[in-house]
């Protein structure tokens, strides 16, 4: 097709550029910008931010989905496939010239703030680099398939509701372009399974089996309901009668010709040729080279340097700990079963769940409400950007929870938390309390809107991602429920409880799939055992630890980690420790390595303690 040789050339073009850009020489002739906050810049600061401006269009440019999601787009691909060998090689080129870059820097020569910059860039591009370096790289696109994360149920989500920009007739041109190239990485996802199973690099029979699943069901679909077709079932009147026939026939013609049949190789090769050869033991440990992936991807998640034997004695400790609360609770309750009759009927009392959507949405709408008076005696500013709550755009019965996504940098619209109205009774109402703090106020939303909404602030800083830090604070911003007038019903602070567990459990039962050897019916007990979580909720929890391995574990680690730095503040500064100054010092430099948070705080530390030494 025409069109497919435009986008690839397009897309092949800009992978060239980027590979010559990204080597440019430090003295770049990028023009600097005066600084926002009107401080005079060192030359070290100027040449740190030219590099920041750099390493930051490379990754726009790699990443044009993320882009448009901050509405940050223009003059980008509307696709660039993720698993091909133009990505790879623009990106390891692109860390590279950023390592020899801030080796030229004189990091003592900049700001507070800027040397925060720079060790956020040197860390992200060590990690990047280290897995050019060991393979990893390479043996990470050879295990493509991801049933919670992957390119085929997040791209439904983006072009149905989740992010794709539609309101003119660019817009649904780009939109054609961005579906052309996605199905070119639905075949290129097929090229490089056939290279894992040549070396022998293989996945779970799990993970094919759900990829399967979701498949057969967006294949069950009609195109005029379909999520690819979205956009045209909404356009808006500004686009005329004759454009629209044009662009509705055009959705039709990609949708049956191109990304359905992708779907359906998808469909063909997975059942027929790589299903039979998938391991029937769900983790890492279980695949060639996967002991060395794991211990990457568990570094890379929760920006330690744990090993896995640590995080799972983690994880069993904690266990421990919250299980004593809920017998705490299930006494102060009067329930006079055991503490596991009790999960049970959390389970099954019809009492504990909502019957329509429309119900669960207006009960988040009253848990904030109760939330907003009470923020300002924790927190100095809140996001200016609102928070809502909408329905899971696609594949409902096919997924988990749902996510948060922030809006727009300039506030000019909502953070959403997609949340999965399908099955309405497995979504306990006593949970729902603690999952507006860790999505909406004060966790996620104020988090990542409050970081973008700092123009001033580098965009490493600004965009950041560091799966601990924004997990982490999700789950310390549960903990912050009592102080912000929450948690009163004995129910709802066992909801509380039970989702703290739930990330404790993660610890162990993540470590034990992909280090020690567990099956998914061993990982799928322990969290029966020790949460009060419906069965099929437990499942896909599982497969989602199985899928996405070390992810999971970062969310107790960062969150243990915040509450170590909020004790030590307040044991070092005792009668002048402010939790607003506090809070206001972990999020108003945005996303951070927990090592980079950690001596953040203690330079803060260090300044207050040498004020009070000042005569």
């Amino acid at each position: 097709m025409a069109g497919r040789s435009s986008t690839y050339m397009r897309v092949q073009n800009l992978a060239a550029a980027l590979l010559l850009s990204v080597a440019a020489p430090a003295k770049s002739q990028l023009p600097s910008s005066a600084p926002a906050d009107g401080i005079q810049r060192t030359e070290a600061s100027e040449r740190l931010h030219r590099l920041l401006e750099r390493s930051r269009q490379a990754e726009r440019m790699l990443a044009p989905m993320d882009a448009e999601r901050s509405g940050d787009a223009a003059g980008l691909p509307a696709f660039v496939d993720p698993l091909s060998d133009d990505h790879a090689r623009a990106l390891e080129a692109s860390k590279r010239a950023e390592m020899a870059e801030l080796a030229t820097i004189d990091r003592l020569q900049l700001s507070a703030v800027d040397r925060i910059a720079y060790d956020v860039l040197r860390y992200r591009t060590e990690q990047v680099l280290s897995l050019f370096e060991t393979g990893l790289f390479d043996v990470q696109r050879r295990a493509a398939l991801n049933p919670s994360f992957g390119m085929h149920v997040e791209m439904p989500d983006f072009v149905s509701g989740g992010g794709a920009r539609f309101e003119s007739v660019e817009d649904y041109e780009r939109g054609l372009e961005r579906l052309e190239g996605f199905a070119g990485y639905l075949e290129n996802v097929i090229a490089q399974l056939r290279r894992g199973v040549a070396v022998g690099q293989v996945q779970p029979r799990v993970i094919v089996d759900n990829v399967l699943s979701q498949v057969e069901a967006m294949l069950a679909i009609p195109v005029e309901d379909s999520p690819f077709y979205a956009a045209i079932a909404n356009m808006p009147a500004t686009i005329g009668q004759p454009e629209r026939a044009r662009l509705a026939a055009a959705y039709r013609r990609m949708i049956e010709e191109r990304v359905y049949p992708g779907y359906r190789l998808w469909q063909s090769y997975l059942q027929t040729e790589y299903l039979p050869l998938a391991s029937a033991a769900p983790g890492r440990s279980a695949m060639k080279d996967g002991a060395a992936l794991y211990a990457a991807e568990l570094a890379r998640h929760t920006t330690t340097r744990m090993s896995a034997d640590e995080i799972h004695a983690l994880g069993r400790r904690e266990v421990a700990r919250i299980r004593e609360q809920m017998e705490e609770v299930r006494q102060t309750i009067g329930f006079g079963g055991s503490l596991h009759e009790f999960f049970e009927h959390v389970r099954t009392d019809p009492r504990f769940y909502h019957k329509q959507p429309e119900q669960l949405l207006e009960h988040f709408k009253s848990i904030e409400a109760r939330i907003w008076p009470n923020i300002p005696k924790l927190f100095p500013a809140a996001p200016r950007a609102p928070f809502e709550v909408r329905p899971l755009p696609a594949l409902g019965d096919q997924r988990g929870t749902g996510y948060y996504r922030p809006g727009p940098p300039d506030a000019s619209g909502p953070g959403i938390l997609f949340f999965n109205m399908s099955m309405l009774d497995t979504r306990p109402i006593p949970t729902l309390e603690t999952l507006t703090l860790h999505e909406g106020i004060p966790g996620h939303h104020f988090q990542l809107s409050l970081a973008q909404e700092q123009e001033d602030l580098p965009d490493v800083l600004r965009f950041g991602r560091a799966t601990a830090y924004t997990e982490g604070w999700g789950l310390y911003a549960e903990t912050l429920g009592r102080e912000l007038g929450l948690f009163e019903d004995p129910y709802q602070w066992f909801g509380h409880l039970d989702m703290a567990m739930l990330r404790a459990v993660r610890l162990v039962v993540d470590t034990g799939l992909h280090a020690h050897g567990w099956s998914r019916d061993a990982a799928i007990r322990f969290m029966l055992e020790n949460t009060s979580m419906a069965e099929r909720d437990v499942v896909v929890e599982i497969d989602r630890y199985i899928a996405y391995p070390g992810q999971a574990t970062s969310y107790k680690i960062g969150e243990l980690k915040l509450q170590e730095l909020r004790q030590r503040a307040a044991t070092r500064l005792g009668g002048r420790f402010d939790i607003r100054e506090f809070h206001d010092q972990v999020l108003n430099t945005g996303v951070l390595p927990l090592d980079v948070l950690e001596a953040k705080i203690d330079h803060w530390l260090e300044e207050r303690a040498s004020q009070v030494r000042q005569p």
